[in-house]
């Protein structure tokens, strides 16, 4: 639900970014919280199994990224409500005192790190067993990277661009593979009902592409400024 909500506040602010009001700063921050709170939950179902925080637990408790991706939304969503304000204001976009691109760039980084992190536990659950298993666990971390390098240093942010832009494609093309994975059960397609349970999380790869999107306007702010 948190989710449902949090994606018609963004596409909302999206279509309608001069339209600013206390409504979308509560729903941001509902986003927000229900991520954290939700990070708590499933890190406590790892704790509470035998062995605790073992690998095992890991691969087949809760997954801890996925209400982390909820809590970056809202994150998202309260830096977007707070530009708009600044810009209607005419004021230089800035976040916590900061430049807007230094902390939306650093952001950005750590939410790579966080969300390759996820991917190399699960595809190294995987077995790597699909060449194509390796990029969302080399290029996201170089982009992180570069971005990481661009903030302090103008010259290589077309390359941190590239990188980002690669990064978010590399979502979209990821989410095609884990459809065809769910294909590969048996029952295919047809069998959707109980394969996309079992086949890997379709969503889980556009997660790159929102995080390298929120990458890209760091390294706009940061060309602005």
């Amino acid at each position: 639900t948190a989710a449902a909500v949090a994606f018609a506040n963004a596409m909302h602010m999206t279509l309608t970014p001069a339209v600013s009001g206390a409504g979308r700063l509560l729903l941001s921050g509902l986003t927000l919280t229900t991520g954290v709170v939700g990070t708590s939950f499933h890190l406590y179902n790892v704790l509470k199994r035998v062995g605790g925080m073992n690998l095992l637990n890991f691969f087949y408790a809760a997954p801890l990224g996925a209400p982390n991706a909820i809590a970056i939304s809202g994150l998202c969503s309260l830096a977007a409500t707070q530009l708009v304000a600044e810009a209607e204001q005419g004021s230089p976009p800035t976040l916590f005192g900061r430049p807007a691109g230094v902390v939306i760039g650093a952001g950005a980084v750590a939410a790579l790190v966080g969300t390759t992190a996820e991917a190399a536990l699960l595809h190294f659950r995987g077995a790597f067993h699909d060449p194509f298993m390796l990029v969302p666990v080399t290029l996201p971390p170089a982009a992180a990277a570069m971005l990481a390098a661009a903030i302090s240093v103008p010259r290589l942010r077309s390359t941190a661009r590239l990188l980002l832009r690669l990064t978010a494609l590399a979502g979209i093309v990821g989410a095609g593979f884990h459809l065809y994975g769910v294909s590969r059960n048996m029952g295919g397609l047809r069998n959707w009902s109980q394969n996309l349970l079992n086949g890997p999380p379709i969503p889980a790869p556009p997660s790159f592409t929102g995080v390298a999107l929120a990458g890209l306007v760091a390294v706009r702010l940061l060309e602005q400024a």
